[in-house]
């Protein structure tokens, strides 16, 4: 049984693909840890031998603010009595937030109280899934195959239905959603010499900086941060701090460096799993063009009833969906179930209207969608796993994935093979559920290449 000092360190995901980012971060990087979808009690964590993180799978970065402090708050104080050193806020790589739903702001203030700190580092950037931070400005690829574009110039994220990002300076960005005083610590103090590093960091707290924004453009410069990270925080004084998946690549590489951890770890190959089955509740682009990809080679389709799921009609959208992909795959074939497909399908605007004509503004249909199609394709996904014994399922879509591992029924998950960074193959603890024992791997609408949904079939890495 893991012991509470054994734990390196804690963290609360804002959505749940990027919480299973978090956790294959770590495991990749030798440190093994257990993604709960709600905090866990000491009995457990106490089931996962071997341990040495934890981490919350929460809901926050599809909340109206005002709401986000009743989600945050419980699960960052049932993190804290653990004694950890480290609690991490995790956030979207591309930080798509704003003042009115999934502030990353108001988090920071929250996380400050309940951790009595006077100082939250954020980390801007995550390499290894192509997010660039220079001189407080993100850069993202779109797609594993894109080049990088700055954040307010990126194809979809800079037109991304709920939280738009119109700001690629993160200080920028940051200050619409708190007061804290925000200061840069740019690339070219994070390449200094450790003294003059930590010297410059010290002139930035000295100043006022509350909140202090961290550079990283290389993978290079990963052990830098870390070291950054790991200096101020003990476990008689946590530190808090907030940012993509690179918090944990950062700290993983310093640990590496110092002998914390004995070094990155490998997995087996999964192996392939066919028939495949494809839940997604994205209308991301990069998704679109992974479906169009798949139903060229073999994959078949069902187009759930998005508009008559938003009128009400659930049951029967969600019981003729079923029916259908059950059909399908007892005939071998691998199946995607989706709600849209892209951004200009012609659902997307249908569900709008439907929502705004059931009496909900522009921010209650934005927020409310992930929950409704969440819900509905877990129990979608909960029925399959009824009627046909399935060993892989995909899930694509962090604002409904959180939703939808929840209706199936998921306690926790653990990494069990590499398939793409932010993506990993995972196997599900889900006592009392046709889920239990299940592979899966949750994806982000912006995560993976083209032929993303066969090599999750074919159990193959790096696509």
């Amino acid at each position: 049984m893991p012991a509470a000092r054994d734990l390196l360190i804690g963290f609360y995901g804002d959505d749940f693909t990027g919480s299973t980012d978090a956790m294959e971060s770590l495991a990749k990087g030798g440190v093994p840890a257990v993604l709960f979808v709600n905090p866990p009690a000491a009995d457990q964590i106490g089931r996962h031998a071997g341990i040495a993180a934890v981490g919350v799978a929460g809901l926050t970065r599809s909340l109206p603010t005002e709401q986000m402090e009743a989600h945050l708050a419980p699960a960052l104080v049932a993190l804290r009595r653990l004694g950890l050193p480290l609690v991490h806020y995790k956030v979207c790589s591309t930080f798509d937030s704003s003042p009115a739903i999934g502030s990353i702001g108001r988090a920071i203030e929250i996380g400050m109280k309940v951790f009595s700190s006077r100082l939250v580092p954020v980390l801007g950037g995550a390499p290894s899934l192509g997010r660039h931070c220079v001189f407080g400005n993100l850069f993202a690829r779109s797609g594993a195959d894109s080049p990088p574009f700055r954040l307010d110039r990126h194809p979809s994220m800079s037109r991304h239905p709920i939280t738009p990002m119109d700001e690629a300076d993160l200080r920028l960005h940051l200050s619409r959603q708190t007061g804290k005083t925000i200061a840069l610590f740019d690339i070219l103090h994070l390449t200094a010499p450790p003294k003059a590093a930590d010297e410059q960091f010290e002139a930035l707290l000295a100043g006022g900086a509350e909140v202090v924004l961290i550079d990283l453009l290389y993978e290079a410069q990963l052990a830098a941060a870390g070291r950054l990270l790991a200096a101020r925080a003990s476990r008689s004084k946590p530190l808090f701090v907030v940012g993509p998946s690179g918090v944990e690549a950062a700290l993983c590489a310093h640990w590496q460096q110092n002998g914390v951890v004995a070094g990155a770890a490998t997995f087996a190959d999964p192996g392939p799993a066919r028939p495949l089955l494809v839940m997604s509740g994205t209308c991301s682009p990069v998704t679109a063009g992974q479906i169009a990809w798949a139903l060229g080679e073999g994959f078949a389709e069902v187009a759930v009833d998005s508009p008559a799921i938003a009128r009400g009609g659930s049951e029967a959208a969600e019981r003729q969906a079923a029916d259908h992909a059950v059909r399908l795959l007892k005939s071998g074939k691998s199946v995607i179930v989706h709600t849209g497909r892209g951004p200009e399908d012609p659902r997307i605007a249908a569900v709008s209207a439907a929502l705004r004509e059931g009496g909900y503004d522009d921010v209650a249909i934005k927020t409310r969608s992930g929950a409704v199609f969440g819900r509905a394709l877990g129990r979608i996904l909960r029925s399959i796993l009824q009627a046909v014994p399935l060993r892989r399922v995909l899930v694509a879509g962090g604002d409904t994935a959180g939703h939808l591992a929840r209706e199936v029924g998921i306690e926790s998950l653990e990494m069990t093979a590499d398939l793409t960074p932010g993506s990993p193959l995972c196997k599900v603890c889900a006592p009392s559920s046709p889920a239990d024992a299940l592979e899966i791997t949750f994806k982000g609408g912006q995560i993976g290449k083209t032929e993303f949904f066969g090599a999750v079939a074919d159990g193959r890495s790096g696509a």
